[in-house]
């Protein structure tokens, strides 16, 4: 990327809460710590609990594994929205992914976004050699909070998939900015996760 071009981020929210997010407050200083005057900046939000992805269904199924030079216009505008998404996010050169943990893994609204971009053939593809993502040369910044669970550790589902499902897609600079276990902590927790902050590359 050259300082003329500008950069193009992509923040996705998956937090049900809007007011007192732990998730969304980090991702917010996530975002004043990439914009910068340096830079001319494209922001793109997602909120998934303003607009969640509808779940995969046997009709997207099937119209995903028709060629797609013969979809039919029903099946056509069944992949209308995964297609949307997929451009959002093979536009952005930095993904932003703020998530709570629930449950020890990711909401469902975030696991059917996943659902809608990870398309073989179109953001990944089978070679002999074994699967190859097609959206290399991106970053990634994953933000998470937790009650109980320990990012990293056995228990979490949620950070450990969305890196591998990142990779998988070709996008395998992942950085995660976690504040974990907030039962126990939570001032110590939160300053540590703005000092992981104020330590991202802008």
């Amino acid at each position: 990327m050259t300082r003329n071009t500008p950069r193009n981020i992509l923040r996705i929210d998956a937090s049900m809460r809007r007011d007192g997010s732990v998730t969304r407050q980090l991702a917010d200083n996530v975002m004043a710590r990439l914009i910068t005057n340096e830079m001319e900046t494209i922001v793109a939000r997602r909120d998934l609990a303003e607009n969640p992805p509808a779940f995969i269904d046997e009709s997207w199924i099937g119209a995903n594994f028709t060629d797609a030079d013969a979809r039919s216009d029903d099946q056509k505008a069944v992949l209308a929205r995964s297609d949307a998404l997929i451009a959002e996010l093979k536009a952005a050169d930095t993904l932003v992914i703020a998530t709570p943990v629930y449950n020890f893994g990711i909401p469902a609204a975030l696991k059917a976004w996943v659902d809608m971009v990870a398309r073989a053939r179109v953001t990944f593809k089978y070679t002999e050699n074994g699967p190859v993502g097609l959206l290399e040369g991106k970053r990634a910044i994953i933000v998470t909070a937790s009650g109980g669970t320990k990012v990293g550790s056995e228990i979490d589902f949620a950070t450990t998939y969305l890196t591998h499902v990142l990779g998988f897609i070709g996008i395998h600079d992942v950085d995660i900015i976690a504040a974990d276990q907030l039962g126990q902590g939570a001032d110590e927790k939160l300053a540590a996760a703005g000092d992981a902050i104020e330590g991202l590359a802008a």
